[in-house]
């Protein structure tokens, strides 16, 4: 018989573990004790993170992802964990371990048919979408697209005119609230103050006023191209000192001054306490070249277009709203004088997005008003 036939597991050497000998784990800790804040600013893989106290007092927290976190994007406005070194303290750097259930989630692509989207902004009760007058010109496309995204992630949007001075007819400039007029959008309506200089614009106080009153308690995303006065109105909204700049005279864009999205708190005023101000926010976003809807579903592109939803009622099954062959009912809904004077612009406006959507747009859906 094998002199090994006595032996059993009982003789086997273990060999002790080098890096100690608690065993493994896939249970992952809860972190009960995490605490809250809400992301104000993401910048090269850190996260400025304001915590609030229960008795009112603020921390603003520096962070970093944890390891099981790396793939998960974290933008401004996220309410996010934190563990670690909350103090708030120079050179303190805490560790985010996760991300709370988002309620809304603004998104864009590079380009309609690119399937990678990228996140803007979370928990964003409204949008601001922002557009000059003129200088640069403004661009129905954008807006239309911002609306799409806008009601496809659940927030309402507000239209803010800027540098309606520019114009002749400051009360309906470009023509832009005349062309929205048949929508439940609200417009506010911006110009330059009387005599200020071009080099530090100052904004009519009525302006101002309108926004605050509708920006309070509320947590609202700024969208727009660059050059269009973004952060000038987050300036005057929040006492910021954000960088601004003109348009290229060459190229008639804007030039870019925010590099990226930071969230900033109303400032408090006669009509506003400290408190509100505190839960108004305001996230003024990179200005946008381009703003893709890979990610919303061509059935919802309708949605944006409430003048035109109640006459595809009319369309046959399964239309595409490309054209009255195809079973279209939208064109004769629009002759009838149901969308408005300007529904005809508003039907180009829809098929143009759903043909890029497609990938066979044949014009440009980025066309200015009047083009």
């Amino acid at each position: 018989m094998s002199r090994w036939a006595d032996w059993d597991e009982s003789h086997v050497r273990v060999r002790p573990n080098k890096k100690g000998s608690r065993p493994r784990t896939k249970e992952s800790p809860d972190y009960a004790d995490a605490e809250l804040g809400r992301v104000v600013t993401v910048d090269r893989g850190r996260y400025t993170v304001r915590l609030e106290d229960s008795d009112g007092a603020e921390r603003i927290v520096s962070a970093v992802r944890a390891r099981a976190m790396r793939r998960t994007p974290v933008v401004p406005g996220d309410i996010v964990g934190l563990v670690g070194d909350t103090s708030g303290d120079d050179g303190s750097l805490a560790r985010l371990i996760r991300i709370e259930e988002r309620s809304t989630l603004l998104r864009r692509s590079a380009e309609d048919t690119d399937d990678a989207e990228r996140v803007i902004v979370a928990n964003a009760d409204q949008l601001l979408i922002v557009v000059a007058a003129a200088d640069p010109a403004p661009r129905t496309g954008f807006i239309d697209r911002a609306l799409v995204a806008a009601y496809d992630a659940g927030i309402t949007p507000i239209l803010l005119v800027t540098k309606a001075d520019l114009v002749e007819d400051a009360t309906d400039p470009a023509g832009l609230v005349s062309h929205y007029a048949e929508l439940d959008l609200q417009t506010v309506i911006s110009q330059q103050a009387a005599g200020a200089a071009s080099a530090s614009p100052s904004l009519d106080a009525a302006a101002v006023t309108a926004l605050r009153s509708a920006l309070t308690e509320r947590v609202t995303a700024m969208i727009g191209h660059s050059g269009v006065g973004k952060s000038t109105m987050v300036n005057a909204l929040t006492g910021a000192d954000r960088a601004t700049s003109g348009v290229n005279a060459v190229t008639g864009r804007g030039r870019h001054t925010s590099s990226s999205a930071v969230a900033l708190n109303l400032e408090p005023a006669e009509s506003l306490s400290a408190r509100a101000a505190r839960n108004s926010w305001v996230i003024d976003t990179p200005g946008v070249r381009t703003f893709g809807l890979a990610h919303v579903a061509p059935d919802d592109v309708l949605g944006a277009f409430s003048d035109l939803v109640e006459g595809s009622t009319q369309c046959e099954p399964g239309c595409a709203h490309i054209s009255p062959e195809g079973g279209c009912a939208l064109d004769a809904w629009v002759a009838d004088g149901h969308a408005g004077d300007h529904g005809a612009a508003r039907l180009a406006s829809l098929r143009g997005l759903i043909s890029s959507m497609a990938g066979t747009e044949e014009v440009p859906s980025e066309k200015r008003l009047g083009a």
